[in-house]
């Protein structure tokens, strides 16, 4: 039987402008003065997605956001302006800047979402057979689900992420956009799991817990 990898969810209260605060800036640099800002850098309470959030829609231009991910090691993601709002798809642990193409056609904030995901648990794909047991225990409010990839990061392009993925034929239904206890079971090969929150009431809080069978010689 293999070693039990467990990972937690438990995120401080969203704000809308604790990276930058309102300001309508022109092309070029956006001034970090948020209150997780601390000489230019934002560090925050742990790895999670950047919000954007515009007074008018900034669908016409990108941004750049430069960081670390929650091990420390550089990372960069540009996404596109949002109508009302934008996001990261990747979790920074702390920006150190953020750039955009053009100037924002209102004001706009930047700061932290509700959403946020775990580190990757890989799965042993030399396993035989490939049996994956994974439990979620919540505390308090809070929707998640369980992701898989069949990416692995070694291989990837620099820049480029596994993508998450929560096909039901593969990831158990119960695992997906849940909101309570939750457990379920993986038999076909993946690279690797991960816990998702898809939103919560602070505090609210998630455990994944996955043990995956030994293989057999």
């Amino acid at each position: 039987m293999g070693i039990p990898h467990t990972y937690t969810l438990a995120y401080t209260a969203a704000a809308a402008n604790n990276i930058a605060l309102s300001q309508s800036p022109g092309a070029g640099a956006i001034t970090l003065n948020g209150a997780l800002v601390t000489g230019g850098v934002a560090v925050l309470d742990t790895a999670r997605r950047i919000l954007f959030t515009s007074g008018t829609s900034d669908v016409g231009i990108t941004f750049t956001v430069v960081g670390t991910n929650r091990s420390g090691s550089p990372m960069t993601e540009t996404i596109q302006g949002g109508a009302t709002t934008a996001s990261t798809t990747q979790d920074f642990k702390t920006v150190s800047s953020v750039t955009h193409s053009g100037s924002v056609a209102g004001t706009l904030t930047i700061g932290t979402s509700g959403v946020g995901s775990g580190a990757w648990l890989n799965i042993d794909p030399n396993a035989n057979p490939i049996s994956a047991t994974m439990a979620v225990i919540v505390a308090g409010t809070i929707n998640y689900s369980v992701e898989f990839t069949l990416d692995d990061p070694n291989t990837l392009p620099a820049g480029t992420f596994p993508t998450p993925l929560t096909t039901s034929t593969i990831m158990p239904a119960a695992l997906v956009g849940a909101s309570s206890n939750q457990s379920g079971a993986l038999s076909v090969p993946v690279w690797g799991i991960r816990l998702t929150q898809n939103s919560f009431t602070n505090p609210g809080t998630a455990t994944l817990t996955m043990i995956q069978a030994g293989p057999a010689h």
